[in-house]
């Protein structure tokens, strides 16, 4: 009978020990969440599980809270990063580096206009516009294919092959004459689901400027800029600078030029 009863013990005592594992497990999945929640790993809007193809918390840790990428007051190494000047006519440095943030689609920018195009981001989704990354950085290798792609394109339509790569430099640059190479320029479009394309370009249109962004390549400034319009593309030069091309309605071309002819005259 004792041994039984001591069976019969252990058999209740196991109920016990199996509800002290499962606040135990529970316990532990708690902390981990809690860690992650504060760590930033889980954002609103953003992942490739509910807004693939967005800006999304760079992989090394970088949020919008790090800072605006703004240059600081005397700051004027750091202002002319911004207002670099690449295009046909001029083309990137050779020595000229980059360090990039990668985001949650696989783009990456510049690490210096990450906080500011996460910020703008942002906004834009509070106000129910949702736009993603479409392209990002390039190398040179990249550029050339996207080249290569357009040429043939135009080839294909019957276009002789300096027809067809006069007509591709309208809308792709060569390679070391994009922005795309710098880091700083950005295709922006709707994620296709909650916005469309107009949508998205119209709201760059009116708020970009106020983070430091520019419609790179406007309508009419195609002969100023050599690339015909391209809604999508935003570059950043630094709020200041954007705020004045804005004021001026001029491209990053006429804004430099002005400014060059201006510092000559106090001079």
């Amino acid at each position: 009978m004792r041994s039984g009863r001591s069976r019969q013990s252990k058999w209740m005592l196991f109920p016990r020990l199996l509800g002290r594992m499962i606040l135990l497990v529970l316990f532990f999945c708690c902390g981990f969440l809690l860690y992650n929640l504060a760590q930033g790993q889980f954002w609103p809007f953003e992942g490739q599980g509910v807004m693939p193809y967005s800006v999304d918390k760079a992989k090394d840790g970088r949020d919008s809270a790090g800072g605006s990428g703004e240059e600081k007051e005397g700051g004027g190494d750091e202002e002319a990063w911004q207002l670099i000047l690449v295009n046909k006519w001029n083309p990137m440095p050779e020595d000229y580096q980059v360090e990039l943030t990668e985001l949650s689609n696989g783009q990456s920018v510049d690490s210096r206009i990450y906080p500011s195009l996460q910020k703008m981001f942002d906004d834009a989704r509070s106000q129910g516009i949702y736009p993603t990354v479409a392209s990002g950085y390039r190398t040179a290798r990249k550029q050339k294919e996207l080249m290569d792609e357009k040429i043939g394109a135009y080839e294909a339509e019957g276009c002789t092959r300096a027809e067809a790569t006069r007509k591709a430099k309208k809308w792709v640059a060569v390679p070391g004459t994009s922005e795309h190479q710098l880091g700083l320029g950005v295709d922006i479009n709707a994620d296709g689901v909650h916005s469309k394309g107009k949508e998205v370009y119209d709201w760059l249109e009116r708020n970009g400027y106020r983070y430091g962004f520019i419609h790179r390549y406007p309508e009419d400034k195609t002969e100023v800029t050599g690339i015909s319009n391209e809604p999508w593309h935003y570059r950043y030069v630094g709020e200041k600078a954007a705020k004045e091309i804005r004021r001026r309605g001029v491209c990053l071309e006429e804004y430099l030029e002005e400014d060059g002819d201006s510092a000559g005259e106090k001079k």
